[in-house]
């Protein structure tokens, strides 16, 4: 099975590679714009701004604001997660008040955060945190409401109080669940943060790609954006070793 799946994962740095290939190759035969640089005079760039330390400065400030709101995000969804999933009285008390909230588009509510908090960080991990917050609270409460019945009884059983059985038999059970609103959670921390930054920011990585926008640095900007590709994917990767080894008594299925 690791055989295959590292077949597969060629198959995709093969797709990547070819896709950078016909980029570089319209850059230099097809299309004859600034605005479109070829992949290695962006590579070159890129590899100028990390020297400088002006694109790793910009990307820590903006993982660190993005890393404080995914955890008080995540930390408040499966903490209301458990509480409403497993209390009629607290999901009846909270479930309108949830829905009427969730589908309200991030960009909309940073214009009165401003107003409220300002443009500097509190700013910034309020948005990612409420971003994070629903992803997780969601997956939480469908996990603790797939929990096995037989668990719940045997704790009932054992006279265990509500406390330790929300902590040692809910929260373990739904941990598949939360692991996933987590993974969904992640990429949406890092999206809402370079918006908020192109917003209202004035450093972070959002920030730098707009000004090498406004400036026409073509190459800079585009270096920027490959390099949040990147810093995207190992963020997943690193979530996905965590949830294998949280969850190693778990079997999916086969895919």
């Amino acid at each position: 099975m690791k055989r295959k799946t590292s077949g597969y994962r060629v198959w995709g740095f093969a797709l990547v590679a070819a896709l950078l290939l016909l980029w570089e190759v319209s850059a230099r035969g097809w299309v004859s714009s600034p605005n479109w640089p070829p992949v290695t005079q962006i590579v070159m760039a890129g590899k100028n701004a990390i020297a400088s330390g002006e694109l790793p400065q910009v990307f820590l400030s903006s993982l660190g604001r993005m890393l404080a709101g995914f955890a008080a995000g995540a930390l408040l969804g499966v903490a209301v997660g458990l509480c409403m999933g497993r209390f009629r009285f607290v999901n009846a008390a909270l479930d309108m008040l949830v829905e009427l909230v969730r589908p309200i588009p991030i960009p909309a509510i940073v214009p009165p955060l401003i107003l409220l908090l300002g443009i500097d960080t509190a700013m910034k991990v309020f948005v990612v945190a409420f971003a994070t917050f629903f992803p997780v609270l969601v997956n939480t409460i469908s996990g603790v409401r797939s929990v096995d019945r037989t668990a719940l009884d045997v704790a009932r059983t054992f006279q265990v109080s509500s406390s330790r059985t929300l902590l040692q038999v809910v929260l373990p059970a739904s941990m598949p669940y939360i692991m996933v609103g987590l993974r969904t959670s992640l990429a949406l921390a890092l999206i809402v943060t370079v918006i908020a930054e192109m917003i209202a920011g004035s450093e972070g990585i959002g920030y730098y790609i707009m000004t090498m926008q406004f400036a026409m640095r073509a190459d800079e900007m585009y270096a920027a954006i490959l390099m949040l590709a990147i810093v995207g994917y190992l963020l997943n990767q690193g979530i996905v070793r965590i949830e294998k080894s949280v969850l190693h008594w778990f079997q999916r299925a086969p895919t």
